[in-house]
């Protein structure tokens, strides 16, 4: 892991002599690049229909009652329309309640089955009429289950396993980049695994990045404001603080993660490059870091290499500095370590995601400084997934 942190490190380095000296005249960060240009996210909320039943039971054992609540979600996180007519796109899917086995063997012990949904699909379209078009999907999922048990007894198990996806739907074009669309997504049962069928029913929009007229590249790039094109970082963490705004965020305002696995305290180096702005206020960058952290209970040490994108929003800017609020979701991780503090993380691979504020500030805005919140977790991929929970993190940095 050392060897890997050298590395990155070095190549921040590179990275930063390289693109530093770059003439603001040559800046093309006011147009999508080429990755990102016919790129979508779509957020759908419908119905889930998967017939749970007494069968998931294992032998011996029995219930009273079974709720399936229905609403779910099914996020597009990624998307990118190669033509009109061909995509591909990765989502996640999930209920917002889950499945619960009420009353086990008479008792008033009752269980919940947590269950989420994964994949990478390719969608093909046809127009019926000028705004509206049909579309087919298929391609791999990945369903994971997460059971329970009775004392130490499994009631039922957990399943995880890779199955074929397909389904289909409608398609309205409302304008040039927003669109609503409506379908459904069959994903088929596993014997082996005792896992029922599952159909997911949704509508809702899709937002594509479409590249941007000339004359707007050249309006916000010669607005005047600041977007620093890179940033090096180091940041220390500290539960001094507590985490009394970890549980806001996650539970009383649930726009972020816990975690079970408390860090007490770590330290972390990042390196972030900006790719897209608009005029005045928002930024796109992607990033690297290497982290360690240090559990509460145990004091075990846990190492993280993490890639990831950044949102960035300035909501003020003044002489002295400029202020913003950041949010970073699921950028892909290697974790050293699979258990912490006696609780499961599941594999080697999770996800890092993080929150905060920060300034920049100085002449040419070359210094940062700032707060955030962190979390690693699998995003239930896995069974298990305990997750990492990050309190106060300060770090500083400077731009280039």
């Amino acid at each position: 892991m050392s060897r890997l942190a050298a590395g990155l490190v070095l190549a921040c380095c590179l990275a930063v002599t390289t693109f530093a000296q770059s003439p603001a005249a040559d800046d093309t960060r006011t147009q999508y690049p080429l990755l990102l240009a016919n790129s979508y996210f779509t957020i759908n909320v419908g119905a889930f229909d998967y017939p749970f039943s007494a069968s998931q039971l294992e032998p011996g054992f029995t219930t009273e009652a079974i709720d399936t609540p229905r609403v779910g979600v099914r996020a597009v996180l990624i998307g990118h329309e190669f033509s009109p007519f061909l995509s591909v796109q990765a989502h996640y899917a999930r209920p917002v309640n889950y499945v619960r086995y009420r009353n086990i063997n008479g008792t008033t012990e009752t269980h919940h089955v947590l269950m989420h949904f994964g994949g990478v699909t390719a969608t093909t379209r046809a127009p019926l009429g000028r705004h509206l078009w049909v579309y087919g999907e298929a391609g791999i999922g990945l369903t994971s289950r997460d059971g329970f048990e009775s004392g130490t007894a499994p009631v039922v198990r957990d399943a995880h396993y890779g199955n074929a996806l397909l389904g289909g739907g409608i398609e309205y074009h409302a304008t040039r980049n927003w669109d609503f669309v409506a379908g459904t997504l069959y994903s088929p049962g596993n014997d082996a695994q005792n896992q029922p069928r599952t159909l997911f029913t949704s509508g809702g929009f899709r937002y594509t990045l479409r590249p941007l007229p000339a004359a707007a590249v050249e309006a916000n790039r010669n607005a005047g404001y600041t977007f620093p094109e890179h940033i090096v970082q180091v940041s220390y963490t500290t539960d001094t603080f507590g985490y009394g705004f970890n549980t806001l965020v996650s539970k009383r305002v649930p726009v972020f993660w816990g975690g079970n696995v408390e860090i007490a305290r770590g330290w972390a180096a990042h390196y972030e490059q900006n790719v897209f702005h608009t005029r005045k206020t928002f930024g796109l960058d992607i990033g690297g870091s290497v982290g360690f952290w240090r559990s509460r209970v145990n004091r075990e040490w846990v190492r993280t290499m993490s890639i990831y994108p950044l949102l960035r929003w300035t909501l003020v800017r003044t002489a002295p500095a400029d202020m913003y609020v950041m949010y970073s979701l699921a950028g892909p991780s290697f974790i050293s370590r699979t258990d912490a503090d006696g609780l499961q993380l599941g594999t080697h691979f999770t996800f890092q995601d993080f929150m905060g504020l920060g300034f920049f500030f100085g002449p040419k805005r070359q210094f940062n400084a700032g707060v955030k919140i962190n979390h690693y977790s699998n995003g239930n991929i896995f069974n298990e997934n305990a997750g990492l929970k990050i309190p106060y993190t300060f770090n500083i940095g400077y731009t280039f």
